[in-house]
């Protein structure tokens, strides 16, 4: 092995064991929640804001923030008993408490000028993927024009300790105006008067973004890259979870399909695992031969049979992640283009991240495949193994909800 492979196997090595090391014990994606938030027109020129929230997170962060330790009693219970009823009745029995926390962290200002909130009616409750939702309605009179008012969110603040990464989900249409924006903590603020490219570059960077933090994801990739020998084999391997991952994510997305986040993750983190292995499985059947490991098939497209099989496999795997794509952005509206270019967009953002990855990783395995095959087998079956490992080892706490 020469001394410049050597140099660029420990360095992509070091990397992985680095990636390895960042790994979160627990789910990839970490505990986050997201807001829903639909604006238009309400009484008297006002805007109109209805609200939903996790409710087993808003309850408590509700209390701790506002002091009141019976809503979080009263509100804890209920959630435990599963009674939407007397979910919905803890917050009424303490309205003043629970909408405080939001118009505390939750905003509407127009021409300069901060818009005054008002309730609208009760708590209702709902469910959004399984999970009690709790829905506010706000109308907020505003001194300047509507079309041009700014939104801001800042509810459930990693300082609060609760959850970290809380996305804001905006549609809205109001004075012949629509849209969906996306907020967090770094981009916490918007105008219903922004142009349409503004708009989809906050769904653009949040699918990037979501891609680059979720780690699960980043290794499914990785043990793709690295059982793949040549660009072919990389590039059909990579459009079959495109276009798998994107029929699911927009169904569920938009409703028509709905699988509980407890189905979708260990099944996400069982397709790393074996995806891996698979890989491992081929290094351990051609006993370490680099040539028989890259054998040059003649099927159909270079693939031979088990080429065909394993296509197949991240083809299925695909249509599972596209599933956990939809569970991380959360929409759940009645069809409209301007909500189907939000997501394509944000599509768009994961898939432009992938394929910067591919780039990045793939000429450097290639390189070092080409000067050393034995470094070459090396290499991927490090980061194969330890894929597999990671993969395996969600699987079971998914699972089991260790």
């Amino acid at each position: 092995m020469s001394q410049h492979v050597r140099r660029v196997v420990i360095m992509v090595t070091a990397a992985v064991i680095a990636l390895f090391g960042a790994v979160r014990p627990a789910l990839a994606h970490g505990f986050t929640s997201t807001v829903y938030v639909q604006v238009g027109a309400g009484d008297d020129g006002r805007i109109r804001t209805t609200l939903e929230l996790e409710y087993d997170l808003y309850v408590v962060s509700a209390a701790d923030a506002e002091h009141d330790d019976s809503l979080f009693q009263q509100g804890n219970s209920a959630f435990e008993d599963g009674d939407s009823r007397a979910q919905a009745a803890a917050l009424n029995g303490h309205h003043r408490a629970a909408v405080d926390y939001v118009t505390g962290r939750f905003t509407v200002d127009s021409a300069g000028r901060p818009c005054t909130p008002s309730g609208q009616g009760g708590f209702t409750l709902l469910r959004q993927e399984g999970v009690p939702y709790a829905r506010l309605v706000l109308d907020w009179d505003c001194a300047g024009r509507s079309a041009d008012a700014v939104l801001r969110s800042g509810l459930f603040p990693d300082g609060e300790g609760y959850v970290r990464d809380t996305k804001t989900i905006i549609t809205y249409e109001l004075e012949g105006r629509s849209g969906s924006a996306a907020l967090d903590a770094a981009h916490p603020s918007f105008s219903l008067g922004q142009a349409w490219y503004e708009r989809f570059w906050e769904f653009f960077r949040l699918g990037a973004e979501h891609l680059l933090g979720g780690i699960d994801h980043i290794l499914f990739l990785l043990a793709l890259i690295a059982g793949s020998r040549r660009l072919r084999e990389i590039v059909l391997a990579a459009t079959s979870f495109t276009l798998a991952h994107s029929v699911t994510f927009l169904l569920a997305a938009l409703g028509v399909v709905e699988v509980p986040a407890r189905v979708v993750e260990p099944v996400i983190a069982l397709s790393i695992a074996v995806v891996a292995a698979w890989y491992l499985w081929r290094m351990w059947r051609g006993r370490g031969r680099a040539a028989e490991v890259g054998a040059v098939a003649s099927g159909r497209l270079g693939l031979d049979r088990a080429g065909w099989v394993r296509l197949g496999v991240v083809f299925c795997f695909g249509l599972v992640h596209g599933l956990g794509f939809a569970g991380a952005l959360g929409i759940h509206e009645a069809w409209s283009w301007t909500l189907l270019w939000s997501l394509l967009v944000f599509n768009v953002g994961i898939e432009a991240v992938q394929l910067g990855i591919i780039a990045v990783v793939f000429p450097l395995l290639a390189l070092v495949r080409h000067r050393s095959p034995a470094a070459g087998l090396w290499l991927t079956g490090v980061v194969s193994a330890g894929v597999a490992v990671m993969g395996a080892i969600w699987f079971v706490q998914r699972l089991t909800g260790v």
